[in-house]
């Protein structure tokens, strides 16, 4: 009896041991990236015009503070635009927009807006849902929307809009149908929009 317990007790207490290696610790895939530093750069499709960026920045880059929009974006009423988006990581200067295009299949970029305020695409965005009109001018390997390229085309004056960009980092899920629900969310950030 006392050997039959003595062996159970080396039974458990091996098990026990090998359920404690380090081969139990999940692998972190793909760690969030540290973003300091996203533009908005609208260029005027009409040569002449200026162009005009939006700026949001991390104050303390991997401290404690979250990014904060330092400019907003004013653009003319009636002007088509072409919108470049930048996300860097200016603490180990990696541009992370270009990773974003180059993991494309895993990426893609929402948008929402007040209602009308451009006259293409209309509508609010593609925030509530997906099918709603974006003009992204970038797709990934699959022929799917990434949104660091799009087009937009103001229409009249407003004042005290706002232009919203949520990055989605969906990877192995994205499709023609996921939705701004999906995914983690890498970047969320809401700029006050003025057309003049």
């Amino acid at each position: 009896m006392m050997k039959r317990n003595f062996l159970y007790l080396m039974f458990f207490g091996f098990t026990a041991i090998m359920g404690c290696e380090d081969n139990d610790i999940p692998v972190v895939e793909n760690a969030e990236e540290i973003i300091t530093d996203v533009t908005l750069t609208f260029v005027p499709v009409t040569p002449g015009l200026a162009t005009v960026t939006a700026t949001a920045t991390d104050p303390d880059g991997e401290g404690p503070e979250s990014i904060v929009i330092v400019s907003d974006a004013v653009l003319l009423a009636n002007t088509e635009y072409d919108l470049s988006i930048s996300i860097e990581n200016s603490v180990s200067s990696t541009d992370i927009a270009a990773e974003v295009v180059a993991e494309g299949v895993d990426h893609m970029i929402f948008f929402e807006f007040a209602n009308d305020v451009f006259s293409s695409p209309l509508g609010n965005g593609n925030m509530d849902n997906r099918t709603d009109a974006v003009n992204y001018s970038d797709t990934d390997l699959n022929g799917l929307p990434i949104g660091v390229e799009t087009n937009w085309t103001t229409g009249n004056a407003i004042s005290g809009a706002t232009f919203r960009v949520v990055l989605k980092h969906q990877p192995g899920i994205k499709t023609s149908t996921t939705t701004s629900l999906d995914g983690a969310t890498d970047i969320d950030l809401t700029w006050p929009l003025t057309i003049n």
